[in-house]
Formats: structure tokens, C-alpha cells, sequence
């Protein structure tokens, strides 16, 4: 945790990297009660289904590649997912060992239900904090966001195709 009482030389001192980080995690930890308490889902089981909602028909190598984990966390995850009706699986016509990623209409309405709930609540936490603009705040944050987010790499040649 950030100590305000910590100079900005110290590795958790008062620092907008350390405050930023430490925003997250609150929102976080607060979405994951919320997300247990109103849907009985984890902030977790949130994200991986946000993620694919936010995809075009992805195969687990591109649902790990965005949630910056391992082909085999998703594989591993994934029976749990279909099981609960929230993810359905397919092939691709054009390569049967490529496992294609759906989210079911009961996937879609929870990621929908729950994406709204937590905006909603977010809004009035923070509604009574008059000095914060939140809009501009977000315009910011999103500007941040592009600035640091890393650009795509260009294929290595270098790379077996299968790898690219």
C-alpha cells in the first residue's frame, strides 16, 4: 500500500504509478465481491467472458493471447465455462484441430448484465467526489491507455509459420 508519508524515492511511495496500481486493485476487489454477491461469478470468470465477447469467433490461442495468459490456462478453464452454459465450442471448417470460442446467450446477457452493473456502481462511488470529473478523468485514462499500450509486432520471419 501507498503511504503518502513516503517520498516519491521510495519504491511504494507517493507515486502515480503506485496510486494507479492500487486504484486497480480496489476496483478490482470490489467488482470481484459484487460480481459473487449479484451474478456468482468471479472478477475472473468476468474477464476471460468479456474478452471473448470482445473477440470474433477467437480459438483459445487468441483468448489466451488477450487475457496475457497460456494456451493451456484457457484449455484448463474452459470445461468449467461450457459446463455453466456461459461458452460454447466449435470447429473451423478449414482446420478441424482449431477449437473455436462462442459465448452462449446466457454468456452474452451476463457479460452485458454484469458489465453494466459494475458501471453503474463504479458511477455512484465515485458520484460524490464533486472535485473529480469522471468523464475527463476517463478521456485521460484513455489517452494514457494508447499511449502506453504496446503497438503490435510485426511477424518474425525467423518463426515457423504455425508460431507467427
Amino acid at each position: 500500500m501507498s503511504d503518502s508519508r513516503r517520498g516519491p524515492d521510495h519504491p511504494l511511495g507517493d507515486r502515480i504509478t503506485v496510486t494507479l496500481h492500487e486504484l486497480v486493485d480496489a476496483l478490482d476487489a470490489d467488482a470481484d465481491i459484487r460480481l459473487r454477491t449479484l451474478f456468482d461469478v468471479t472478477l475472473s470468470q468476468y474477464l476471460f467472458l468479456a474478452v471473448l465477447a470482445d473477440l470474433d469467433r477467437p480459438d483459445i490461442t487468441e483468448q489466451a493471447r488477450c487475457l496475457g495468459v497460456s494456451k493451456a490456462a484457457v484449455s484448463k478453464r474452459l470445461p468449467s465455462f461450457v459446463a455453466a452454459g456461459w461458452v460454447r465450442t466449435g470447429t473451423d471448417p478449414a482446420n478441424a484441430r482449431r477449437v473455436v470460442l462462442h459465448l452462449t446467450d446466457t454468456g452474452v446477457h451476463l457479460v452485458a448484465d454484469a458489465g453494466r452493473m459494475l458501471e453503474a456502481e463504479f458511477t455512484a462511488m465515485a458520484a460524490h467526489l464533486t472535485s473529480v470529473d469522471l468523464d475527463a478523468l476517463h478521456r485521460e485514462l484513455t489517452t494514457l491507455l494508447a499511449a502506453f499500450r504496446p503497438q503490435p509486432a510485426l511477424p518474425d520471419p525467423a518463426l515457423p509459420e504455425k508460431d507467427r
